[in-house]
């Protein structure tokens, strides 16, 4: 069927209802429309087909080709992706997990002697850090920025930035070395000591790190991939921040 027929047959009547009208409709127009181009006269008539004709035709091809670019997708990112989307609180959790016990084990590697073995409770306790705290944490805190500044213009971007280094990045640090330090058995007096020794060294190097990734994250990376981002990001600077989280014990 060609499109000046389907406009004749569109005022023929009686039809057997809207949705037989609107199937058939669409059913022969999406024939007719992938079968060659609508150009010209043919782009005439099908205006005058109906209004609701050209919506439909377009949301079908708008659906075609998000099938098609989802579908060049690889199917671990498909299935990464459709987890974010079902359950984004515990795959942003295991992911950090996996990241700080990936990068616990690159800076044990880079700082082990010939003769020295993996320290696999580290690793745990690196692994169990980003399950339990900074996984969750990072869902909380980017969702809360996304929704009190929304925009993303250079503006706003550096002001998510200052608000990382000044709130955020003190607050998980700070955590991090005395949970850290707890789980070795320090007591109060010894946290606070490698907290005194530690906490502001990291956060010098911080900002010089951070505010870099953290502009491509705020700027370009969708709201529910940014954790993923940050934590890809957190991987180099995990290997630092392991290293010296295992260093002795702070004089108290």
């Amino acid at each position: 069927m060609n499109i000046i027929a389907l406009s004749k047959r569109l005022y023929s009547p009686p039809f057997s209802g809207y949705r037989s009208l609107h199937g058939g409709i669409n059913d022969a127009l999406s024939k007719t429309v992938f079968s060659g181009p609508i150009m010209g006269r043919s782009v005439h008539h099908l205006r005058k087909a109906g209004r609701f004709v050209i919506p439909r035709v377009l949301f079908v091809s708008r659906n075609l080709s998000t099938n098609v670019s989802s579908s060049k997708q690889p199917a671990f990112l498909r299935w990464y992706l459709k987890k974010v989307e079902s359950h984004p609180f515990i795959t942003k959790s295991v992911t950090t997990s996996l990241i700080y016990m990936a990068a616990d084990l690159t800076s044990q590697m880079i700082t082990m002697k010939p003769s020295g073995s993996y320290d696999l409770i580290r690793t745990a306790r690196m692994a169990s850090f980003g399950l339990i705290f900074l996984g969750p944490s990072q869902h909380l805190w980017f969702s809360y920025l996304s929704r009190i500044l929304p925009k993303r213009d250079v503006l706003t971007t550096v002001k998510k930035i200052m608000m990382g280094q000044a709130l955020f990045g003190p607050f998980s640090n700070t955590v991090f070395y005395s949970y850290n330090a707890a789980l070795q058995g320090e007591n109060s007096e010894e946290i606070l000591a490698r907290l005194k020794r530690d906490l502001l060294p990291t956060l010098k190097n911080g900002l010089l790190y951070w505010p870099v990734c953290d502009f491509v994250t705020f700027k370009y990376v969708p709201v529910h991939l940014q954790p993923l981002m940050n934590s890809s990001c957190a991987y180099i600077w995990t290997i630092y921040l392991t290293y010296m989280a295992n260093q002795t014990k702070a004089d108290s």
